[in-house]
């Protein structure tokens, strides 16, 4: 069913001073991340979530552990035309360093045309504070996890990418990242009919240690 047709669900959050629950006993939840898998991009389509649903996408993103409170995360959303406007900046760069012939550069315009919305992690870093640096990345990480759950359990199909550009100098003066700030990945939220195939799994790695 598509998430457009789907009851509204809407979550409720704790209040500040609220004494939470040590744990969540939920057998969906624990299925939904047995069976968790990535959408492709390229299936993902119209609609996407609603103001209510995005709200409440980057409030259950924001509720990842973060030692010291820092909150070294943020967001960027892209929807509408501003995707369409996005891509045609990608397509000048990508044109300004390459032999580009106009199947690559129509690529590059229709990237974030692939989704309704996506939505941009930006890790931010405070360096040389008592946090680790790399505590803070890890934060940023599970932000990005925590949406690509959150959206699936919407309804939605997702998948969290990064490609060329999460990289690129000029993108990141383009979308006003600061010092210390990089592009954790950007989510691709949209409906689906796809059914992604399970791919090959690796057993996970496990060491005993004793003293």
């Amino acid at each position: 069913m598509p998430p457009s047709e789907t009851p509204d669900f809407t979550p409720e959050f704790p209040q500040q001073g609220e004494r939470l629950s040590p744990h969540h006993k939920n057998a969906d939840t624990l299925a939904l991340l047995a069976r968790r898998r990535s959408t492709a991009a390229i299936n993902l389509n119209d609609p996407g979530p609603s103001p209510e649903q995005l709200d409440c996408l980057l409030n259950i993103a924001a509720r990842v552990p973060d030692h010291g409170k820092m909150a070294p995360w943020r967001f960027l959303l892209f929807q509408g035309e501003d995707r369409a406007h996005f891509g045609e900046v990608l397509a000048k760069i990508w044109a300004s360093e390459n032999e580009a012939d106009e199947t690559r550069l129509a690529l590059e315009t229709q990237r974030f045309m692939r989704a309704p919305l996506v939505i941009a992690v930006i890790s931010r870093v405070l360096e040389n504070h008592k946090i680790p640096e790399w505590e803070q990345i890890l934060s940023a990480g599970a932000a990005c996890q925590n949406l690509l759950i959150a959206a699936q359990a919407m309804g939605f199909g997702a998948q969290w990418l990064t490609e060329w550009y999460a990289y690129h100098p000029q993108v990141k003066d383009t979308l006003g990242l600061r010092s210390g700030e990089r592009i954790a990945g950007f989510i691709y939220i949209g409906s689906t009919q796809d059914e992604p195939v399970e791919r090959v799994r690796p057993a996970p790695e496990i060491g005993i240690w004793r003293g």
